[in-house]
């Protein structure tokens, strides 16, 4: 019985250790972040937003807070529909990734570079940068 018992919390401790990786170390962050800028969807990518965060679109930039930054990448899209977003690289530590992309949207491609944070609330992005290719 003790034996059985020893199992059983090594079992229930491996399944802890292996959710806290999964949460931090493994997650894909930016699989939902890929889908909502494919989408176009400002409200629902501003979730992943730090309170205050570094966006430059085109050739402008700015540090503004979550709210500001949503409004600046909703009137983005709103002038430039994206059609799709695929992510060409991912790199970084556990705690902080960025992801480099192609953004095909009102007919243009368009390079995105995301950076995020890990804290305890989770990843958010600390910086989006959209601009044009070099040609």
């Amino acid at each position: 019985m003790r034996t059985l018992a020893k199992i059983s919390a090594l079992i229930i401790l491996l399944a802890f250790s292996l959710a806290a990786k999964a949460q931090k170390g493994d997650y894909d962050v930016f699989v939902p972040i890929a889908k909502y800028i494919g989408q176009g969807d400002a409200d629902r990518l501003s979730a992943w937003f730090a309170d205050n965060l570094e966006v430059t679109i085109l050739t402008d930039t700015n540090d503004s807070s979550k709210n500001q930054v949503r409004q600046i990448v909703k009137a983005f899209f709103e002038s430039h529909t994206p059609r799709s977003f695929d992510i060409t690289h991912t790199a970084g530590r556990s705690n902080m990734k960025y992801a480099l992309g192609v953004l095909n949207a009102g007919g243009e491609e368009y390079n995105v570079t995301i950076f995020v944070c890990y804290s305890p609330g989770g990843y958010k992005i600390q910086q989006i940068k959209i601009d044009h290719p070099l040609r």
